[in-house]
């Protein structure tokens, strides 16, 4: 059944949060190889928004339906951080600055993979089956952020089960917005259905270059760039294959 299909993708998505949470939790994971998996996973994600978001988006519902999308989700993203940061409760992605309070860190994690896993369950409406190289994407980018938010968690005195409570509560809220996605929009017209995918493009290209790319080349320094083009190269391979 797709909605089964959807609520497991969505599930698989967030649980890549967890997982990370898992590792930080039981493993202390060197700053640099965290930034590693950052820029591999925005490379990757350039490359599922560009090829299995925008561009299915633009042909399922036309051009302006899909720009109108991406400008909108760019914006909106861009003043939700606007407000959290004022508030000083977001928590960056990989960020080594202070960890703010575990609201913060969820309502950042939300923000993120609202509109990310939103697309798995949007990918079924057209194609009747869950987007790999997007769900791939989401997965690779996810991990480590549940690893460098666990880390400063822990470090800042917070237990075992204020931090998996967290994270696990996440992970549902991401399984039903893959599950919302294919449910409240598979009889939707084809303009609105493109509209609200391509706003998770812009969503999530916006958060790439305002927080992954940033924190990466942190630690990872000249390495960004080239460990990007191969996580964008990956990226297109598995959507020429798939």
């Amino acid at each position: 059944m797709a909605e089964w299909a959807a609520l497991g993708a969505g599930a698989l998505a967030g649980g890549a949060l967890l997982l990370g949470a898992l590792i930080a939790w039981f493993v202390a994971v060197p700053r640099r190889v965290v930034a590693t998996i950052m820029a591999f996973g925005s490379g990757v994600l350039i490359s599922a928004l560009a090829f299995d978001l925008v561009e299915e988006a633009a042909e399922a519902g036309g051009f302006w339906p899909a720009m109108a999308g991406f400008v909108t989700g760019a914006v909106v993203y861009v003043a939700a951080n606007l407000v959290l940061d004022r508030a000083n409760v977001r928590n960056r992605r990989g960020s080594a600055e202070s960890p703010g309070s575990g609201t913060g860190i969820a309502i950042g994690a939300l923000l993120d993979g609202v509109p990310e896993t939103a697309v798995l369950g949007l990918s079924m409406v057209a194609g009747g089956q869950v987007s790999i190289p997007v769900l791939v994407a989401i997965v690779i980018s996810n991990v480590p952020e549940g690893l460098a938010s666990t880390a400063d968690l822990k470090a800042d005195g917070r237990g075992p089960r204020y931090v998996f409570t967290l994270w696990i509560g996440i992970t549902l809220a991401c399984a039903l917005s893959a599950l919302g996605g294919l449910v409240l929009l598979q009889d939707a017209p084809a303009e609105l259905a493109a509209f609200v995918t391509a706003i998770a493009a812009g969503a999530i290209l916006a958060m790439i270059c305002d927080t992954m790319i940033p924190e990466a080349f942190r630690d990872a320094k000249a390495f960004t760039g080239l460990i990007a083009t191969l996580g964008f190269f990956v990226s297109f391979g598995i959507h020429q294959l798939s």
